[in-house]
């Protein structure tokens, strides 16, 4: 590698992948869909009390399947689970998926949030879901991805302490850096209990608000220190931040684990509480290897860190209000 500028990218810059969304604003709800259509290697690092995940366990580094093909992000809690049956679906009509001699299986990990409160609680992502961000992610090979409140991201929120009246919208994030040819890029939905904050100034983005009519956030961790025993969340279980790194390096399961391990470290820099029992909060990574040059992990895991960083943060800061729910674009 001769070229060691850090810089700014596209994530549809990262090799080996296709993202796409299906989105609901009506309902509040949709889907995301990273696919590896030649297949990666993926790691998972699962943090936050309450997961609503599929196909985590075979990630571990003991188990033998050695490939991922997609990755589904989605709403609707434990139902929205479903959307990874259509994305696998779309794969097998494709011709993609793990050959098993009988037919070829996609290997689709998944993880969703809550947001059934949000907007219809009736309606969650479900196979058509899956097989629309599937052809979507195809269908728009090499655009710029949508950021904001689309896909996963329709129906997520942040600060929520005093409840659905004082919170603010979160959405979703895609924000991709380059070191040298190492590429590595962050897709995040923001939907966490606690507020968002700048990880260099640590003032606040989006969270929650002293009142229903107010644009002043106010410290989610001074008021739980300050309520002590009797903090009570609204409702519990009820948020998650879910992440899928995507990058060019090559990785061996454990290596892409450790990466999501190092990774999670975005989420205390950006989110204030985090990994709480009221969150699932889940950081997938998939590498597709398409780098020849290998490089040191403590790099990978520093150049995802700061690409999460930064797709956290846009997963508020490009949301815009709905369902009654301000952004932070509202309150400046």
């Amino acid at each position: 590698m001769t070229d060691t500028a850090y810089r700014t990218i596209g994530i549809n810059e990262v090799d080996g992948f296709l993202i796409g969304h299906s989105t609901n604003r009506e309902a509040g709800t949709g889907c995301t869909v990273i696919v590896a259509p030649q297949g990666a290697t993926g790691g998972v690092d699962v943090r936050g009390g309450a997961p609503a995940s599929r196909e985590t366990d075979l990630l571990k580094p003991e188990n033998t399947v050695n490939v991922v093909h997609a990755v589904c992000l989605s709403g609707g809690s434990a139902f929205g689970l479903e959307a990874a049956s259509g994305v696998a679906r779309e794969l097998e009509a494709r011709g993609i998926g793990l050959d098993t001699g009988a037919a070829l299986v996609p290997i689709v990990c998944s993880s969703c949030i809550f947001d059934l409160a949000f907007g219809d609680a009736t309606i969650r992502p479900g196979v058509a879901e899956g097989i629309e961000a599937t052809r979507a992610a195809f269908s728009h090979a090499g655009e710029p991805i949508a950021e904001g409140v689309v896909g996963a991201g329709t129906g997520a929120t942040v600060g929520k302490l005093n409840g659905p009246a004082c919170a603010m919208k979160g959405g979703l994030g895609a924000r991709a850096i380059a070191v040298g040819d190492l590429t590595v890029g962050a897709v995040a939905v923001v939907n966490a209990c606690g507020n968002v904050v700048d990880p260099a100034t640590l003032s606040p983005i989006a969270g929650m608000r002293t009142a229903p009519d107010s644009h002043e956030i106010a410290s989610m961790e001074e008021a739980m220190l300050g309520q002590g025993a009797a903090t009570r969340m609204p409702l519990d279980r009820t948020n998650t931040t879910i992440s899928c790194i995507v990058t060019n390096a090559r990785l061996t399961k454990a290596q892409a684990t450790k990466v999501a391990q190092m990774a999670a470290d975005a989420y205390a820099h950006v989110i204030r509480p985090t990994h709480t029992t009221n969150d699932g909060d889940t950081i997938y990574v998939l590498a597709s290897g398409t780098l020849d040059e290998e490089l040191p992990l403590d790099i990978i895991g520093l150049a995802a860190t700061r690409a999460l960083e930064s797709a956290l943060v846009a997963g508020v800061t490009e949301a815009t209000s709905l369902h009654g729910i301000p952004a932070a674009r509202d309150l400046a």
